[in-house]
């Protein structure tokens, strides 16, 4: 919004502009910088250490709607035959602030299930999610994280970038269903396999969903970081900066490079992908 506002020189978001977004504001850009993704995380007492439980985004849905309230549920147990999970009541954990995180857990839900959560509830930065006596909210990455580590029965969305620490924490980690029906944790491997199957799908101003596509070995949220540029910049130096700092971030020798994208786990863009991050970066101007 700062961005959209001329308030910053450069914003940033997991979640891409909206038609009524571009529409209202004309020349605005949203620039992919690097791929990330979101974990689904859980902490579950007196589950064995180092199970990693499968849940499929129609019982994600389920459980956010306040339709499964216990980890033992029978549509759990269904998908993780052979998996001891106790009858721990879930509590279900969302954002507080208006977030691109929600943006991405949202729209997973409403691809899973769009004849429940996509027609009831939708998906956006913010949503009006359902009113259930076993839901909490928090701020920020750090505050899902922190609060989900001191309340037993906790599942929550949390970026990828926290995973050291959500693994220090002692939280779990899902292993998703993608939309061919196979479980993937997000792995370098899977979410590159999701990438890639979106590459040529990319249009010129980069502005696409990610989120539970056709790839088999695909992690199913995933998402282009976002540097979101204003139609204009203050002035010709100020434009020329920005540029020249873009320009570094998707270089493959500059901000894409291993040494700035593995503390934080994001993906490095594919080449193609790059070559139309340059191309809006040439059009900003000031």
């Amino acid at each position: 919004s700062d961005a959209i506002g001329g308030v910053v020189d450069i914003g940033a978001s997991d979640a891409y502009l909206s038609p009524t977004q571009v529409q209202q504001t004309p020349g605005i850009k949203n620039i992919a910088l690097a791929i990330s993704a979101q974990m689904v995380n859980y902490n579950i007492p007196f589950l064995k250490a180092g199970t990693h439980i499968k849940l499929s985004g129609m019982v994600l849905s389920q459980i956010y709607q306040g339709k499964i309230t216990n980890w033992n549920d029978s549509a759990i147990l269904n998908l993780n035959p052979g998996v001891v999970i106790p009858s721990t009541p879930i509590v279900v954990l969302h954002r507080s602030d208006g977030s691109g995180d929600t943006f991405l857990f949202t729209s997973y839900l409403s691809d899973a299930d769009p004849n429940g959560w996509g027609n009831s509830i939708g998906y956006g930065t913010s949503v009006a999610f359902p009113s259930l006596s076993n839901a909490l909210a928090a701020n920020g990455n750090g505050g899902m994280l922190t609060t989900c580590q001191k309340t037993p029965g906790c599942i929550a969305y949390i970026g990828v970038s926290y995973e050291s620490q959500a693994q220090a924490a002692g939280l779990g980690e899902a292993m998703l269903q993608n939309a061919a029906g196979n479980f993937e944790s997000p792995t370098s491997a899977s979410i590159q396999a999701e990438a890639a199957a979106l590459e040529k799908k990319t249009p010129p101003d980069e502005t696409l969903s990610m989120i539970y596509d056709s790839a088999s070995n695909g992690y199913p949220i995933i998402n282009y970081e976002y540097a979101i540029i204003p139609p204009k910049e203050s002035d010709a130096a100020t434009a020329q900066a920005v540029r020249a700092l873009l320009y570094w971030a998707v270089d493959p020798k500059g901000g894409n490079a291993d040494q700035y994208l593995a503390p934080v786990n994001f993906q490095p863009l594919p080449a193609s992908i790059a070559a139309l991050s340059d191309a809006q970066i040439a059009q900003i101007t000031g």
